[in-house]
C-alpha cells in the first residue's frame, strides 16, 4: 500500500548510502511533491543482490531553482518509496 498520495509534500532522504541505489545525488535532501503513483517496482537497490522486493514508485516534481538555484522550470524523477521521507 502506499504510503504517499498525489499532492504530498516529501523529501528525497539526504546522505549517501553505500551500495547501488537509484537516487540521483542532485535531488537528495530536496523537498518536492508527488504527482503520480506508478504502483510497485521491484527496488533496484535490492535487485542488484539478488533480492526481490517491490515497493511503491512515485513521480516527484522538484523545482529547478531549488536544485541548482535557477530556472523556472520544474524537473520530475521517479522515485522508489523508501527513498522518500515526509517534508517537514
Amino acid at each position: 500500500m502506499a504510503r504517499f498520495r498525489i499532492g504530498a509534500r516529501v523529501r528525497a532522504r539526504p546522505g549517501d548510502p553505500d551500495g547501488h541505489t537509484r537516487l540521483p545525488r542532485y535531488v537528495r535532501g530536496h523537498h518536492g511533491e508527488i504527482v503520480d503513483d506508478h504502483g510497485s517496482w521491484p527496488l533496484p537497490d535490492e535487485a542488484v543482490r539478488g533480492i526481490v522486493r517491490t515497493e511503491p514508485v512515485y513521480a516527484v516534481r522538484f523545482a529547478a531553482r531549488d536544485l541548482w538555484g535557477a530556472g523556472s522550470h520544474s524537473v520530475t524523477v521517479d522515485l522508489w518509496e523508501s527513498y522518500l521521507e515526509e517534508a517537514q
